[in-house]
């Protein structure tokens, strides 16, 4: 079961917001750091960057997934504030997923809570240029599949123990933090990582250990509830085994995935590898674990215990908190005098990536010169942030250093210092005054021209209460009703959107001007107009539907929204979880053929979900007329069809008739078989 590879390295180009800067291609023709910046256009790559990106500068991608891409970034303010940072940015195509969006900012909310040194930071969340965005702490370092491959390269063969104990305890310390945090009344959050693995574990240059991407965290703010079960996330090698049964899980779970990690980083062995997925989950719930001492003659025996305890197969034979790990590591480390440092580990860590630090280095510098071109060439935007930014600060805060050299004209910095010379400390504070008051008059003319004030009113008011507030794409957190202030007067429409279960959406534009600041919006929702039915086979199934987070227990479910985007989930003990996403029209019913793959095996007690691959046909037919048919988009022509060659799994059907009508269901094509299906006109 122990596979004589170590942790896997990364695939190439992978990326996470612990990756350093990626090496730069070719040089921008800029001039080297140091050097005034010229006027003109910005020399930027292939993906268009550098650019701005609402207060940031995007420099270079760092990695690009199916919902979301990184970007490195850096943050520019008064007083020569610059910080490095990363962007998460959510792919267009995303943005309008209500759901997603929803969950992105739960997520975002739960990890901002945290701030512990052993865990990325997140600072900010908002959406600029019309996309949803999370800017978290920039980690100058490795992942731990990066560093092995590291030491490959210089033929290091044996991960160093004390190196190895200090990032198994700077996980579990952050894994408690986090395990034990609660809100500020008091209540348990309840989080659970869920992925904690090789690539979202990082070591700084400086020697620091990061936990990265709580992204598939899981959080409930009420005391006594766990995580939902039912959906395989996280990495397969390192479910523990309740995880990989699909089971309720909790943080006794991210204390397994420990375990694995210290007993691969400690014998510099695979623990869990199988030919595929299903053999890894095999190995994971049926089989007896390997001792390190097995595959490493001379393994400590302390160690070995607690490597032992973290990966009982019963959760409560375990450690039932990263704390009590944390422990028994700290006392391993004293009782036997092992060097453990983060010196030390930064020191392992520079010399790993001596070469690669260089070129960082070199990228770093030609990204953040070219985000001066950028920034200086933004110079109202710039003088009113700063000026703004200064004045907030009470003038007895304000030094000479608070003011950043400005184009044109001589430098304020020289001219002061000139007058202190001249002057003494009654010039300096002539200079400051004059200063402040220039700025001052800056930031007047500024507002004079700038976007509306933000002293608008809208009170809102639905029947039932209780929606959802959405203006111009943006939820709130209020619920009707609701008074919403700060708002712009300059007489533009803003989009009002009230939603809420069982009732279609509700829109308004309303516009504010400085005579007419306060708005009403008074909304009478509608019951939604949608009906779906399901038809689910097996028949011995016991199917519990979930539509858009609420359970349901029965087939139809009416009253959903139409023009809305919905997703349904049909699950059932001992079966895989059927999921699809719809949107309904008006007055539509939407019928979907749900096949339950049966799991392929039953796994110490609980279920591995495994769906079958292939593919299989299927036949389309009407009932009272015809129809036009599509498959997932594609039109195939009129009904009837047969023998249409399909992937196994669900598929999307819509069925136009002449006078305009359509009809939708989702169906599933079994493997070496086939679905037929019949639309009632």
């Amino acid at each position: 079961m122990a596979d004589s590879n170590p942790i896997a390295p990364p695939p190439p180009g992978g990326s996470s917001p612990g990756v350093p800067i990626p090496a730069a291609g070719s040089k921008p023709g800029v001039s080297s750091p140091g050097v005034a910046v010229a006027s003109g256009p910005v020399p930027t790559n292939e993906d268009g960057l550098p650019k701005r990106f609402g207060k940031y500068t995007l420099l270079r991608v760092l990695a690009k997934g199916g919902m979301a891409e990184l970007f490195l970034a850096i943050q520019k303010s008064v007083a020569g504030f610059e910080k490095l940072i990363v962007i998460k940015r959510i792919l267009p195509s995303m943005n309008q997923d209500k759901a997603f969006i929803e969950m992105l900012l739960h997520e975002a909310r739960i990890a901002a809570t945290l701030s512990h040194p052993n865990i990325v930071q997140i600072f900010d969340v908002g959406q600029a240029d019309g996309l949803y965005f999370i800017a978290m702490e920039h980690v100058h370092g490795e992942d731990i599949r990066s560093i092995v491959r590291g030491m490959k390269a210089k033929q290091v063969a044996e991960f160093p123990l004390e190196h190895a104990l200090a990032i198994a305890t700077g996980m579990c310390a952050g894994l408690a933090y986090a395990h034990e945090k609660r809100d500020l009344d008091g209540s348990e959050l309840n989080i659970v990582h869920r992925d904690i693995s090789p690539q979202n574990v990082v070591v700084t240059f400086s020697g620091d250990v990061k936990i990265v991407d709580f992204g598939i965290a899981k959080s409930d703010s009420k005391a006594n509830t766990e995580t939902k079960s039912g959906k395989l996330k996280g990495k397969v090698p390192y479910m523990s085994p309740e995880q990989a049964r699909g089971e309720v899980i909790d943080a006794r779970s991210d204390v397994f995935a420990t375990g694995v990690m210290l007993f691969e980083l400690t014998t510099g062995k695979r623990l869990f590898k199988g030919s595929s997925e299903f053999e890894t989950l095999k190995l994971i719930c049926e089989r007896e674990y390997p001792k390190p001492s097995q595959v490493r003659p001379g393994y400590p025996p302390e160690l070995e215990r607690i490597v032992m305890k973290a990966l009982a197969k019963d959760k409560n034979e375990r450690y039932q908190n990263a704390r009590e790990m944390q422990a028994e590591l700290e006392a391993f480390i004293r009782n036997n005098r092992i060097a453990v440092s983060n010196i030390a580990l930064s020191q392992f860590m520079q010399g790993l990536f001596q070469d690669k630090l260089e070129t960082q280095k070199e990228a770093l510098l030609q990204g953040k010169h070219l985000a001066d071109i950028l920034q200086q060439q933004e110079p109202a935007e710039s003088s009113l942030e700063m000026s703004q930014a200064l004045l907030s600060t009470p003038a007895a805060a304000h030094t000479l250093t608070d003011v950043p050299a400005r184009r044109g004209g001589m430098v304020f910095g020289v001219v002061a210092a000139a007058l202190l010379v001249a002057g003494g400390i009654g010039g300096t504070i002539y200079v400051m005054k004059q200063k402040q008051a220039r700025l001052a008059a800056q930031q007047q003319q500024a507002a004079q021209t700038a976007a509306p004030v933000a002293k608008g009113t809208i009170e809102i008011t639905s029947d039932p209460p209780g929606a959802s507030i959405w203006i111009d794409g943006l939820m709130r957190e209020e619920v009707t009703p609701a008074t919403i202030k700060q708002l712009p007067t300059g007489g533009h429409a803003m989009d009002v959107k009230l939603s809420k279960d069982g009732f279609e959406s509700f829109k308004q534009s309303v516009s504010l001007t400085d005579d007419a600041p306060a708005g009403k919006v008074d909304a009478k929702l509608v019951k939604g107009s949608v009906v779906i039915d399901l038809t689910v086979t097996p028949d011995t199934a016991k199917p519990t539907f979930i539509l858009d987070g609420k359970k349901y227990t029965a087939s139809p479910i009416d009253g959903i929204a139409s023009g809305d985007e919905h997703k349904l989930v049909v699950s059932a003990p001992g079966y895989v979880d059927f999921s699809t996403k719809f949107i309904g029209q008006s007055q539509e019913k939407k019928h979907f053929d749900v096949a339950l793959q049966k799991v392929v095996a039953q796994v110490g007690g609980g279920h591995v979900e495994v769906a079958p691959k292939g593919s299989g046909k299927l036949n389309v037919g009407a009932s009272g007329g015809w129809c036009n048919v599509s498959i997932d988009g594609a039109s195939k022509g009129p009904t009837p069809l047969a023998g249409i060659e399909l992937s196994s799994g669900s598929h999307h059907l819509t069925c136009t008739t002449a006078d305009g009508h359509t009809h939708s269901a989702t169906v599933h094509v079994p493997v070496d078989g086939t679905a037929r299906y019949k639309f009632s006109l």
